[in-house]
């Protein structure tokens, strides 16, 4: 396997709860070729302070600008042949690089997409069993659920790919993973899922989705209302449908209700998680 660069974007505003773990968690992986950037969005507290105690790049927004901003900033600023977006409360298992890497480069794939462990909503973990390689666009939404499940930070990208295509992050909008999570997949001319690659994603009270006040509440709706018709639109340009919004719907609501009666506890993961 080549020891090919992965830049790692670790946007941060006001995270100083949880950078120490977030970084000292990547620099554990076993895959050591990364170059870590953290974009401080404007932060008040000390999260750049203790992010600049790791060997790490900081780039740092004068003002809070919003977390897609600060991803185009670190896919602006990246270097590696590969990029992954990570946010600061979550969690990777020790091999997931190293899988992911092996995984895209002994396919040729444009994307790897990792299995995902939601911390709250089971329904919404997916643990991959097998590697698979997919090239038809039905196939590569329907693997990866990303019409209902936009979530950015399971894919590893081919750095060169994203900026072929010009891709890039809705500013302004709180829910910007599915208007760019599904249009690469759309573009990607193969991609691959990969066992044994896990991301945990970690119920944070105060981040961005979790925040109670009824107006941000409200925002969310609109955003996300807004992300939906952002696909709905580009999949009628480019005549297709998209599995779990508008085909395949009563397949989705059956894996959901399945999950739900019968699984319990969420078990099956490769190792733990600190």
């Amino acid at each position: 396997m080549k020891n090919n660069l992965v830049s790692v974007i670790i946007p941060v505003y006001n995270g100083e709860k949880y950078i120490k773990n977030c970084l000292e968690n990547v620099l554990s992986q076993t895959y050591k070729n990364l170059e870590i950037i953290v974009v401080d969005d404007g932060s008040a507290d000390k999260s750049a302070e203790i992010a600049a105690g790791y060997p790490v790049k900081i780039v740092a927004h004068e003002r809070n600008s919003g977390l897609s901003a600060a991803r185009n900033t670190g896919i602006d600023n990246a270097q590696g042949d590969y990029i992954h977006f990570m946010d600061v409360d979550d969690l990777l298992n020790t091999n997931f690089y190293k899988n992911m890497v092996e995984a895209i480069e002994n396919t040729d794939a444009d994307i790897a997409c990792s299995s995902v462990i939601h911390e709250q909503a089971r329904y919404k973990t997916q643990l991959f069993r097998k590697q698979r390689v997919y090239t038809s666009t039905k196939d590569k939404l329907t693997a990866t659920y990303v019409g209902k499940w936009g979530y950015v930070w399971r894919y590893l990208y081919r750095l060169d790919f994203l900026r072929k295509h010009n891709m890039r992050f809705e500013v302004g909008r709180f829910i910007e993973d599915l208007s760019f999570s599904l249009p690469s997949l759309y573009l990607a001319k193969k991609i691959v899922t990969v066992p044994g690659a896990e991301y945990l994603y970690v119920f944070a009270e105060n981040s961005i989705l979790n925040k109670p006040d009824p107006e941000h509440q409200a925002r969310l709706k609109v955003d996300a209302k807004h992300a939906q018709n952002h696909i709905l639109n580009f999949a009628r340009k480019h005549g297709f449908k998209i599995p779990g919004v508008n085909t395949g719907i009563c397949r989705y609501g059956l894996r959901k209700a399945w999950v739900l009666l019968f699984r319990n506890n969420i078990t099956g993961f490769s190792e733990k998680y600190s």
